[in-house]
């Protein structure tokens, strides 16, 4: 069951009739639900089809259950009446505004809840006008407060294009007078185009033409130029104003400025991304990190075994007695070869704890060779396992970088990683950097002796979760996590490789300028 008025007929026997959805069922739809009960507009034929809201308990929600229009908790529901004209959202809220206009098909008005004004505007009008000259004070009014009170840009157009009124709104995005624009074509003004958009431009599309072909609204999306030259993104919707017999004489086109809401989850999304990032770079230091304590543990191992000696060579020498000149003389060289190896025990233990701590990403210059000889550190057990030897040239000057410190050591630490582990049977590493001498930036290559690259796989190394090695001995994360560090820090990489004969990494990156110098 719906709701439909009883509207008394204009002068003539014409009525306007309008099918409405409503989205939104609080307070604002109890109104207008009341109102359509209780004082109809006496030209205007409004029937309710449906009331939306996601709380059931909203009162609007439940005044239009009492009244047996059917109520929905999901706006897609309303589309389903094929006789719907428009949705009126009472939500107030601009994103379910544009979730409506995203999924509306095609022929269905969106109205904001600002219309909503218009019809309170009428309800407060003598309902009773029968005179012709009454009727057209009353359509007059419905015009001026749609199009010169609305925060939106409001023009109305002939069926050839030209403006015969527009609101300030409109008058202030395309930067002319209103004298100016009353005549002018509206192709003119956005696009500076001498024909419609869809024959200048037929990408563009022209949501006009579509509402004077279909007698119904259209909508598309427009790239329109600013007075300042800058461009913006506007939603552009048409409505058509017939006459009596049911020809469309004026064309009502709304525009509504989206570039925020685009800039907006954009950047929402470039967020969500950075924030992405930093998870896959923290799991995969912690991947790095049992890599590293597996190398470490040998390396930790044997001075404790020394210790353990030397600790039981003393106890035993004391047990024995009061120690003699000589005995002493042996614990001073035991205990300063156990101090030496404590010492190392403890930089193996403090870079493992580093690395492995998380922070928050903080970007601040940083020595890109003062990382690159953290990360030899790191490595340099289980390049003497796997018989690696390594040949490193870092050139005397700082090599500053704007980033961060624990991606770039990520970043470096993979590229090592997969070079050790390109070659099982020993080979030489080289580490170089330097300032690149053509382009003036930072350069750090990372090149081995392993088995290579074949040509086939070079364009696919930096995908996500692509792989060559067996089943558990590699996520496809690690080359495409360098990817995303180095484009994080405006840099680039380049990759040249050899089956049989190696692989060489170069990474590029814009030095840190001399204001971000510590």
């Amino acid at each position: 069951m719906s709701l439909r008025n009883n509207a008394v007929e204009a002068p003539g026997g014409e009525k306007l009739s309008m099918n409405l959805g409503i989205v939104g069922g609080g307070k604002a739809c109890k109104s207008l639900l009341q109102l359509l009960c209780t004082d109809p507009p006496p030209y205007l034929d409004i029937k309710i089809l449906g009331v939306c809201d996601v709380n059931p308990q909203a009162e609007g929600f439940q005044l239009a259950m009492e009244m047996g229009i059917f109520t929905t908790t999901d706006f897609r529901d309303l589309f389903t009446f094929k006789e719907i004209d428009a949705i009126l959202e009472l939500v107030g809220s601009r994103e379910v505004l544009l979730d409506l206009i995203r999924h509306r098909p095609k022929g269905i008005g969106i109205l904001d809840h600002n219309i909503s004004r218009i019809l309170h505007y009428l309800y407060s009008s003598d309902r009773r006008l029968k005179l012709a000259q009454e009727q057209v004070t009353l359509e007059k009014a419905m015009a001026d407060l749609l199009i010169q009170q609305s925060d939106a840009r409001i023009v109305v157009l002939t069926p050839d294009f030209a403006i015969v009124d527009a609101n300030e709104p409109y008058l202030s995005a395309v930067g002319k007078p209103k004298e100016k624009v009353i005549g002018a074509h509206c192709h003119e003004l956005t696009h500076g185009l001498s024909a419609p958009c869809s024959i200048s431009q037929p990408e563009l599309g022209c949501p006009l033409l579509e509402t004077l072909k279909t007698g119904k609204s259209a909508q598309v999306l427009h790239e329109h130029l600013l007075p300042d030259g800058q461009s913006t993104y506007c939603d552009l919707v048409t409505y058509p104003l017939k006459d009596r017999s049911g020809r469309t004489v004026r064309i009502i086109e709304i525009w509504r400025d989206i570039a925020h809401e685009l800039s907006s989850r954009w950047e929402n999304r470039m967020k969500n991304l950075k924030a992405d990032l930093q998870k896959l770079i923290q799991e995969d230091r912690m991947i790095s990190l049992g890599k590293l304590v597996a190398s470490s543990v040998h390396e930790i191992n044997n001075p404790i075994q020394g210790l353990l000696t030397f600790s039981r060579l003393m106890e035993n020498t004391l047990a024995e007695g009061k120690p003699t000149k000589k005995s002493l003389q042996e614990f001073k060289d035991h205990l300063s070869l156990m101090s030496g190896e404590l010492e190392r025990i403890g930089k193996i233990v403090s870079g493992l704890l580093s690395f492995a701590r998380q922070s928050e990403p903080g970007w601040n210059p940083v020595d890109a060779n003062e990382i690159l000889d953290q990360v030899v550190h790191l490595t340099r057990h289980k390049m003497d396992i796997q018989n690696i030897r390594l040949e490193s040239r870092l050139t005397d000057a700082r090599l500053m970088i704007h980033g961060d410190l624990h991606q770039l050591q990520q970043c470096f630490l993979n590229l090592v990683f997969n070079a050790i582990e390109a070659m099982p049977d020993g080979g030489l590493l080289f580490i170089n950097s330097g300032l690149d001498p053509s382009s003036g930036r930072v350069r750090v290559e990372i090149r081995d002796t392993g088995c290579g690259i074949p040509p086939e796989h070079l364009d696919h190394i930096f995908d996500p979760f692509f792989t060559t090695k067996e089943a558990g001995k590699g996520t496809g994360l690690g080359l495409s996590i360098v990817h995303g560090i180095a484009k994080a820090h405006h840099g680039d990489i380049q990759v040249e490789s050899r089956p049989g004969e190696g692989t060489a990494f170069m990474l590029f990156f814009p030095p840190a300028q001399e204001g971000e110098l510590p």
